[in-house]
C-alpha cells in the first residue's frame, strides 16, 4: 500500500513537471513569433518576401538564385542578373530591380533597370541605363504594351529555349519575336543618349519618332518634327533637311 502512494506521488510529480516544461515551451513559441530578431550582418544568397498564406511578394536574389519570373501563372525558363522582383496578387511578376556590369577588354558592359510592369505583360514604364563599347545611355522610357496576355509567347518561348541551338532555333526565335511585337513600342524617351544628347523623343503606336527636343553634345538646342520615313520635316531653328537614323 505505501509503495503504491509512493507511485502514485511520483507520477503526479512528473505530471506537474512535464505541464510545466510544455507550458514554458509553449510561451517561448509564442514569444518568438512576435519578438524581432536584429542582425548587425547578415550574408544571404535570397530573401523570399511572402504573405501569411504563402503567397510570393518579392524576391531580393543573387543572379545564380534569382527568381525566373512568371506571368499569367506560367513560369519562365532564363537566367537573370541579381536583383529585387515584385509580384502581384495573382502571383505574376509585376516589376523590379535589376543590375549587372562587367568589364572585357577595357571597355564596360553594364546596366541598370527599375520597371514595372502592366497586368499581364511586359515592362510599360521604367528607368534604365545601359553602357557598351564606350557608350552608354541613360533615362526614362515608357512602351506601349497590348491588351492580350504574353502566357501564349510564354509558352512558345519556353519550348524554343529547349532546342538544340543551331539555326532552326535562331529562326523560331526571330519569328516569335516579330509575332509579338503586335502593340509595343516605345512611346516616350526622356534621358542622355549614346551621342552625348540630352533629349526628349516622342514616337507614334508603331515606334517611329515624330518629335524631338534635343540639346546635343556641343550645346545646340533644337526642336524636330518627323515623318513617318524618319525625315525631319520641320525643325526650330530651321536647318537643311535630313533623315535620320
Amino acid at each position: 500500500m505505501e509503495k503504491l502512494q509512493r507511485d502514485v506521488r511520483m507520477l503526479k510529480a512528473y505530471a506537474f513537471v512535464v505541464t510545466l516544461l510544455l507550458g514554458v515551451l509553449i510561451s517561448a513559441g509564442f514569444s518568438q513569433n512576435t519578438q524581432k530578431n536584429k542582425f548587425g550582418e547578415i550574408d544571404v544568397e535570397r530573401i523570399n518576401i511572402v504573405e501569411k498564406d504563402g503567397r510570393l511578394k518579392m524576391v531580393i536574389s543573387n543572379a545564380e538564385r534569382q527568381h525566373p519570373g512568371v506571368i499569367d501563372g506560367r513560369m519562365l525558363s532564363r537566367s537573370r542578373p541579381a536583383g529585387m522582383l515584385f509580384f502581384n496578387d495573382k502571383g505574376d511578376e509585376c516589376g523590379g530591380l535589376s543590375f549587372n556590369g562587367e568589364q572585357k577588354d577595357g571597355k564596360a558592359n553594364a546596366g541598370a533597370l527599375l520597371a514595372f510592369d502592366r497586368f499581364l505583360q511586359d515592362q510599360t514604364v521604367a528607368i534604365q541605363y545601359g553602357e557598351a563599347n564606350g557608350q552608354y545611355s541613360a533615362g526614362l522610357r515608357v512602351w506601349d504594351r497590348p491588351d492580350t496576355s504574353l502566357g501564349d509567347v510564354v509558352d512558345k518561348l519556353n519550348a524554343i529555349q529547349k532546342m538544340s541551338d543551331g539555326p532552326e532555333k535562331t529562326q523560331a526565335m526571330q519569328k516569335l519575336r516579330e509575332s509579338s511585337g503586335a502593340g509595343v513600342a516605345q512611346r516616350v524617351f526622356v534621358g542622355k543618349t549614346r551621342d552625348q544628347a540630352a533629349a526628349l523623343s516622342l514616337s507614334d503606336p508603331q515606334g517611329r519618332t515624330r518629335a524631338q527636343l534635343i540639346v546635343d553634345a556641343q550645346g545646340a538646342a533644337r526642336l524636330e518634327f518627323l515623318d513617318e520615313k524618319g525625315n525631319v520635316i520641320q525643325s526650330i531653328p530651321a536647318q537643311a533637311p535630313k533623315t535620320t537614323k
